[in-house]
Parts: structure tokens; C-alpha cells; sequence
């Protein structure tokens, strides 16, 4: 493992600076005479600086940029965004709009708060960059991949073309989707022609893409994946899915092991609709069933590589906010998969842009080179002083730094603020693209009433050594505040994979909790004056998280692949829900 260079050359900060320039007037150059940039209030200033300057001269054009336009969050895009979902919906009303053309579809966040999904317009980039590894959800591998993904949307936006005849289906999904199905180059309006497809080199036919339930999603996956001994690639886009596969195989061993036996589709809720092209797929395959149940379901160590022996590569979110929303998922992972086989993310981003791909120079699980394929990333110093508007280029960076990237995109945002902190490790020594890792969202807090905040990061770390050295296995965990007692404090609600320890065991996790949160200052201080108290640990019932994701799934129609598990739960409803599945305090 090499590392990258800690200080950026003269020479490599040149190269880096005219590729980040070349890139970004790619972007703003077509995206300056959309709808929003020619009529948005934060853009005035850049509006009138490019009438007084000649818009045709690439230095003045990225100068007037930079120095008009401030940063920006979903506020200003709000109501342009809305425009897509009125009805009628004129293609005049919405051509334009961030980039030129109509957008291919609209990509659905996946939040994690209370608040309601916001939504992205994505544009087709060119034939060049579409099949860029950037967006290659599926690379192409020897034998097969279980990669779960539903290619079906929750919305379908109709936009009425001028000629008062035809029409365009917008689909309104994930981004994940959205690129796959843009790749396959499928339109909505023939969906329904496409029941009996299975595209090749993946475990599962499309027709399971259309399950209903979250459930069945899982179960047919499942299924399938089981019968397929070819497997050479798994990929989730988040680990904590992959944990919920694999308590389903468990849950679901004797009826898959005796579906494959017998080739018969499971007598499982809301899959009529395409219990027919499923079975045409499904055969009886005994000695695969034979096999099975010789192995066994998940457990041993290795198992997946008994299962799928040619099985290479596990590709998913195993860092930063993943390994916090689940946060055994990475031990569980490497038990279930084996020493053979080779772990990384798929790279760093979200609904609002592709950011960065593993940096395999380094540790490809929590490394990512920032490449401007998708936009070009500013950065604010979350550490710095002076006003929030003064916004970084790469080349300005220093090793060690904390940032919130700021976002320019291909999809027509302008310096938009991510909320993501990222740590830079040094420069790639090819082009000196920053090579940085995620840390946390930057109002991943709980902001108690005594003022103390500890981070995403920090909550997250004080439970996990917690429970390696005094619980047990956790499933999965999230934090709401507990205000029971006075003063207020971070209540952990935790589903356990096992059996707790002892009861004094289970008091030191308490206590242990505390003195990990103990090395922040803020808490530390509020502590000593009696504006805090020690974290309480709460435990629920089993399959309250898998529970909760499929709840999230069908409230929010955001795909299964999507769903995270907040580490700081907002939402009073769901609180509510979770609180009222506790089973017992340690």
C-alpha cells in the first residue's frame, strides 16, 4: 500500500488547477443559460459581472465565478424543482431548467432525517462519460454478481411535448437507478415489455426489480443468488443491506434450500405480478440443493465463499457513515466472506453528485480520489475562523484538513453545500487530485439542551468499542435524545445479534460509552458543570432495524438499496416507534 504525496508540487498544483479549470467551464459554460441561472437571486451577481466582462474569455469567465457566486443549499433549487412535478407539465415550463434539454429522470435523496426526500434533476452526460467507472454500478466481471437493485421508480413524470401529441416519462428513483437504466438506455413507456428480461452476468431477473414488498425483494434476491454458483462479485451499495440479505437467508434457509430443490417460486406476499416470468427462469436443481445443505446458512466463517467459490471482490460502503449506521456490519462481513476475498466502496457521493472512486493506492474501503467527471469540488475549512463563504479550490487544501465539499455539477448545482466533513490524506501523485476520506455530516450532532456536540463520528466510535469488549454483537443502532431524567442526554437504542454478556458486563458498556464521549470537550465541560450526564443504552427488539428500513422504503418510495439508518434519529414519529420497541435498559 503506497501512500499519497503530503504536500502538492508546484508543478503537480499546476496540472491540477488547469484540469480542475478545463472541467468546471465544462460545466458552467452550457448550465449559465439554464432557467435557474439565468433567473435565480443568488446568481444575480454572477449575471451582471458576465454582462460587463467578455463572457468569451475562458479566465474572465472562471474569475467572475469565483468571485460571485456564494455557496448554496436545496433552498434556491426548490421551486425550480417543483416545476417537474405540476400538472400539466409543458416541456417549455421545464426545458432548460439546470442543464440544457430535459433531464433523464429525477433522482430521490436518500435522507435520513424527518424531513421529506429531496429531489435532483440528472441529464444524460455525454456516450463517453456515461460509461465512465465513475457511475458503473455493475462493472463487467467474470461469472455473475448479486448486486440487489430494483430498477423500478416510485413516479413517473409526465411532460407534455409542444406538439400537443407526444409525450416523455420522467422516472423519479434513486441516482443508482437512474444511471443503470440510462446505461441500458431503457425508456419508461416500454417497462412492461421487459418482464421476462435477465440481463446477463446478474443473479437476479428484473421482474424481482417490481416486488412490492421489501421482504419478498429480499427473499427472491436471495433465491436466486442461491442457485447461481458462478457469483463472483457481491455489491451493496450500503454494508448494512448486505447484513440485512443475509439475516433473510438465515431467517428463510429451509424454504430457499427447498424452493431450489424442487424449482418453485416461494408462496410469498404481493409477487403475483410477476410470479410468471419468474418461473420461467426457476428450474429444479437438486445437487445445488444438496450443496446447500451440506454448508448450511450463514455463520461459519467463510461461508460465502463456500457458497460461491469463484466469489473475488465484495463491493459497498463499509466506512464512514455505513460502519456507523451498522456498526458490526464490517466484522460480520469480513466473518461471512472470508480472508480470500478483496473488500471496497464503490466510490464517494450522493443523489447531488458522483465525488470521488476508490483510491486503490491506498485502502480502497475508506480512500477516494476526487475526480470532476460528475462537478468540480470546492471545500470549505470547517476549522477555519474566517466567514463561511470563503470557499477553497483543491490546490489550496493542506493534508490533515477538515472540509465540506462544495459542489459545481455537470446537473446544473452552483457551489452547493454538501454537509458532508472529509479529511484530505494527501494529493494522487499522477494529476494531484486530493485523496481524502469521509469523516461525518457536519450537523451529524445531537445539540443538547446543554449545548455539548459530539459528532457522528464520535457517537459512533464510543458504542463500537463499547460493544466489542462488553456487549456483544450489534445489529444496528441509532440515537435519540433521552430526556427522562434531567439533564438531557444521548440515549442509545441498539438491536443486539446475540446474547448479551453478563449483567456487570453490560453496566461497564454504559460506563465505557461515556468515557469514550468523555474526550470531547464540550461534553467533557458540560459534564463537570452539571449540564450533562452519562449516555443511557437501550436495547430493542429483533428485527426492529430491518423493520424500520422497510417502513422508510415504502413511506418515502426511495429504493431498498437506498435506505440508511441515521446515527441522530429526528424524526418524532419514528422516535416514537423505536421507543415503544425497547425490551429492556442496561
Amino acid at each position: 500500500m503506497s501512500h499519497p504525496d503530503i504536500v502538492l508540487s508546484a508543478e503537480l498544483s499546476q496540472r491540477l488547477k488547469d484540469l480542475l479549470d478545463q472541467a468546471l467551464l465544462g460545466f458552467i459554460r452550457p448550465n449559465s443559460v439554464s432557467q435557474f441561472a439565468q433567473h435565480a437571486p443568488e446568481l444575480a451577481n454572477f449575471r451582471e459581472a458576465i454582462a460587463q466582462s467578455d463572457s468569451k474569455d475562458d479566465i474572465e469567465f472562471l474569475r467572475s465565478f469565483r468571485e460571485s457566486i456564494p455557496t448554496t443549499n436545496y433552498e434556491p433549487y426548490r421551486p425550480f424543482i417543483a416545476k417537474f412535478f405540476t400538472t400539466p407539465c409543458k416541456e417549455s415550463d421545464v426545458k432548460n431548467m439546470f442543464a440544457p434539454g430535459l433531464p433523464y429522470c429525477l433522482a430521490v435523496s436518500s435522507t435520513t432525517s424527518g424531513k421529506a426526500p429531496k429531489t435532483f434533476p440528472i441529464y444524460r452526460p455525454a456516450p463517453n462519460v456515461l460509461h465512465h467507472p465513475l457511475y458503473l454500478s455493475l462493472r463487467h466481471s467474470e461469472g455473475s454478481t448479486l448486486s440487489p437493485s430494483s430498477l423500478s421508480f416510485g413516479q413517473g413524470l409526465k411532460i407534455d411535448f409542444e406538439d400537443g401529441q407526444s409525450s416523455k416519462v420522467l422516472p423519479v428513483c434513486s441516482v443508482t437507478v437512474g444511471f443503470l437504466r440510462m446505461q441500458m438506455d431503457w425508456d419508461v413507456e416500454y417497462d412492461k415489455d421487459r418482464l421476462d428480461l435477465w440481463i446477463p452476468g446478474k443473479t437476479d431477473p428484473y421482474a424481482i426489480s417490481l416486488a412490492k414488498s421489501y421482504r419478498a425483494f429480499f427473499i427472491l434476491n436471495a433465491l436466486f443468488a442461491l442457485v447461481d454458483c458462478r457469483v463472483t462479485t457481491i455489491r451493496f451499495l450500503f454494508a448494512s443491506v448486505f447484513v440485512n440479505f443475509l439475516q433473510y437467508v438465515e431467517d428463510e434457509w429451509p424454504l430457499l434450500v427447498d424452493c431450489i430443490e424442487k424449482g418453485i417460486i416461494p408462496d410469498i406476499e404481493n409477487i403475483d405480478h410477476v410470479r410468471e416470468p419468474l418461473e420461467k427462469h426457476f428450474t429444479p436443481c437438486p445437487l445445488r440443493a444438496a450443496e446447500l445443505r451440506e454448508i448450511g446458512p450463514p455463520g461459519i466463517q467463510g461461508w460465502a465463499v463456500r457458497v460461491w467459490p469463484d466469489l473475488k471482490r465484495f463491493i459497498g460502503i463499509t466506512g464512514g457513515s455505513a460502519a456507523a449506521s451498522v456498526p458490526k456490519a464490517p466484522y460480520k462481513i469480513t466473518h461471512i466472506l472470508g480472508p480470500s476475498v478483496a473488500m471496497q466502496s464503490p466510490c464517494y457521493g450522493s443523489s447531488e453528485c458522483y465525488i470521488a472512486m476508490p483510491y486503490f493506492k491506498g485502502d480502497p474501503n475508506t480512500d477516494f480520489k476526487v475526480v470532476p467527471i460528475d462537478g468540480v469540488t470546492e471545500y470549505l475549512d470547517v476549522r477555519s475562523n474566517e466567514p463561511s463563504e470563503r470557499v477553497l479550490s483543491a490546490w489550496e487544501l493542506v493534508t490533515g484538513g477538515h472540509y465540506e465539499p462544495v459542489l459545481t455539477t455537470r446537473n446544473g448545482l452552483w457551489r452547493y453545500r454538501l454537509g458532508d466533513v472529509i479529511t484530505v490524506k494527501g494529493f494522487a501523485p499522477d494529476d494531484g487530485s486530493p485523496v481524502i476520506n469521509y469523516l461525518h455530516r457536519r450537523d451529524g450532532s445531537l445539540g443538547l439542551a446543554f449545548g455539548s456536540t459530539c459528532t457522528e463520528s464520535q457517537l459512533t466510535n464510543a458504542i463500537v468499542s463499547a460493544s466489542k469488549r462488553w456487549i456483544g454483537q450489534i445489529i444496528d443502532f441509532t440515537i435519540v435524545d433521552d430526556h427522562r431524567d434531567t439533564p438531557i442526554t444521548y440515549g442509545y437504542l441498539v438491536e443486539m445479534g446475540g446474547q448479551i454478556g453478563s449483567c456487570e458486563d453490560a453496566r461497564m458498556a454504559t460506563q465505557q460509552t461515556f468515557e469514550a464521549l468523555m474526550a470531547n470537550a464540550e461534553y467533557h465541560m458540560a459534564f463537570w458543570q452539571g449540564r450533562a450526564r452519562k449516555p443511557t443504552i437501550r436495547l430493542v427488539e429483533k428485527g426492529t432495524f430491518t423493520e424500520y428500513r422497510r417502513q422508510k422504503c415504502e413511506k418515502t418510495n426511495i429504493s431498498v438499496g437506498q435506505v440508511k439508518v441515521p446515527i441522530v434519529l429526528s424524526d418524532p414519529t419514528f422516535k416514537e416507534w423505536f421507543l415503544q420497541r425497547v425490551i429492556m435498559e442496561l
